[in-house]
């Protein structure tokens, strides 16, 4: 047995159906298939199945990387036991879906590490705390949309699939879960600055009860303060919005 661990944030999975249509998002086409932190291996099992050969499996826990050696033989030489947010993932060859029960205290800095590696990772499948899958799918003028929401809207495209229940997990977990998925988009390149447009974007929403005017001030110059833009708040621009707001302020700039 692998006793689940706190400070890991480790929920492992116990329901084999919910566990068997996660896999069931993942595209057979890519490369390579990474499953993040396999745990007892619920997904794993499935997905040895689905996409021999394919399977590479990254996990921190020793006791969990034991485990797997012993039950799945098949992943001998592809289990790295490591932290995925310090994994260098040019090992693995693109394109890769990332697939995972992804531990809650650290979801949100493994999707920077997705934007980070977006032109390997063509796809991600992953179960996350509800609160988080909803603020990654919502649009602009919601509550819940934010920085993840507009960073991974720019290159993949978003889709809720369902609602997990906290009584399927050891040990249950406090809050609810969903299953979303993550494709990528056909952008290569954003029309502005991205460099730029990451800043502003993070800015806007650090400082997201602030009118753009002032959440913004220091990016801004006194000819396009008069924008009709500069009046609206972060949540209520889309990613366009916010490709055409780098591209106003990055002329702008050049002007001075």
């Amino acid at each position: 047995m692998v006793r689940p661990k706190k400070h890991l944030g480790q929920h492992f999975l116990t329901d084999t159906n919910i566990a068997r249509k996660i896999v069931g998002f993942v595209n057979g086409s890519v490369n390579t298939v990474l499953e993040i932190g396999a745990g007892t291996g619920v997904l794993t099992h499935y997905l040895l199945e689905n996409h021999p050969g394919k399977l590479f499996v990254i996990e921190i826990d020793a006791e969990s990387v034991d485990y797997l050696h012993e039950h799945y033989p098949d992943l001998s030489g592809k289990i790295q036991q490591a932290d995925f947010l310090k994994c260098d993932l040019r090992n693995y060859e693109p394109p890769i879906s990332l697939i995972g029960n992804f531990p809650y205290n650290i979801s949100s800095q493994i999707f920077f590490q997705v934007l980070e590696n977006k032109n390997s990772i063509s796809e991600v499948v992953c179960m996350i705390q509800k609160e988080v899958a909803e603020r990654i799918a919502s649009g602009p003028g919601n509550k819940t949309y934010g920085i993840l929401s507009v960073l991974l809207q720019a290159w993949y495209t978003i889709d809720y699939k369902f609602t997990v229940g906290e009584k399927v997990f050891n040990p249950p977990p406090n809050v609810k879960s969903a299953v979303i998925t993550l494709t990528r988009n056909e952008v290569t390149k954003l029309d502005c600055d991205e460099k730029l447009f990451v800043q502003l974007v993070k800015k806007g929403f650090n400082q997201r009860r602030k009118t753009l005017r002032n959440a913004l001030r220091e990016f801004l110059t006194p000819a396009i303060l008069s924008e009709a833009v500069f009046q609206k708040r972060a949540e209520q621009l889309s990613v366009a919005d916010f490709v055409a707001l780098t591209k106003m302020i990055e002329a702008a700039q050049h002007e001075r």
